[in-house]
């Protein structure tokens, strides 16, 4: 059986909640960054805005997202690897103890199930049938001892072009008005705002739909924690320039 196939058709599990940890993530870092370079610029006194020249918006701008997005990628990338390989090296030990010592191992499963709301006589059965299978036997040790899942389907790679695609269409947004109106007219910061806004609140519906949460909460914290970061950096572009 295909439980790849099984799992996305069954369970109804869509590519957005295979991938909505790298959507998000790189998603809300990608307005915040892109954003902090624009309130930076928004914040400082309108002759510091000059003298930089209003062309360094977009400048600083897509060379900050386009950097970012492949440092946001590969990290992601060599997050996710050493993921894997953490868990492989953990899992081979675990074998290695349960072939050298099986009564130790089997206590300390019977432990685990029992924690887990199983009986004694039962726990201590399912244990027994467990043990015989000592590839089963480390996968559970690895769950419920080390909170560790197998990583079978979750591609290193794949998790660090979501990143980096998440963080370019997202970070754009707040870039868009600066292709279409001067970056000296307070009106295109605005717009910017207002783009950027609508930005977090179309990461907020997308965890949404994703999770099932509450929308109020997922849109709620989503657009709160890009405001903050905002705030912050127009704050610092307006001491400095001032």
């Amino acid at each position: 059986m295909d439980w790849e196939k099984h799992r996305r058709e069954v369970h109804a599990l869509g590519r957005t909640q295979e991938f909505l940890k790298q959507i998000t993530y790189g998603g809300n870092d990608g307005i915040v960054t892109t954003f902090a370079i624009v309130a930076g610029f928004a914040g400082a006194a309108a002759e510091g805005l000059a003298q930089i020249g209003p062309l360094a918006v977009l400048v600083f701008g897509l060379a900050n997202l386009f950097a970012d997005a492949v440092s946001m990628g590969l990290g992601e990338f060599l997050s996710t690897r050493s993921a894997h390989d953490l868990f492989h090296s953990r899992r081979a030990g675990e074998l290695r103890e349960i072939a050298n010592n099986p009564a130790q191992e089997r206590a300390e499963l019977i432990l685990i199930l029992r924690d887990r709301g199983l009986p004694a006589p039962d726990a201590e059965a399912a244990a027994e049938i467990i043990a015989r299978n000592p590839a089963m036997m480390a996968d559970l040790m690895m769950t419920y001892e080390f909170g560790m899942m197998h990583p079978s389907g979750d591609n290193p790679a794949v998790n660090g072009l979501v990143t980096f695609l998440s963080f370019v269409a997202f970070g754009t947004v707040p870039l868009v008005p600066y292709f279409l109106l001067p970056a000296a007219d307070p009106a295109t910061f605005q717009l910017s705002l207002v783009a950027t806004g609508a930005a977090l609140v179309a990461l907020g519906v997308l965890r949404w739909n994703a999770t099932g949460e509450r929308p109020a909460r997922c849109i709620g914290e989503t657009v709160s924690v890009g405001a903050i970061c905002a705030a912050v950096a127009f704050v610092v572009g307006w001491i400095v320039g001032g």
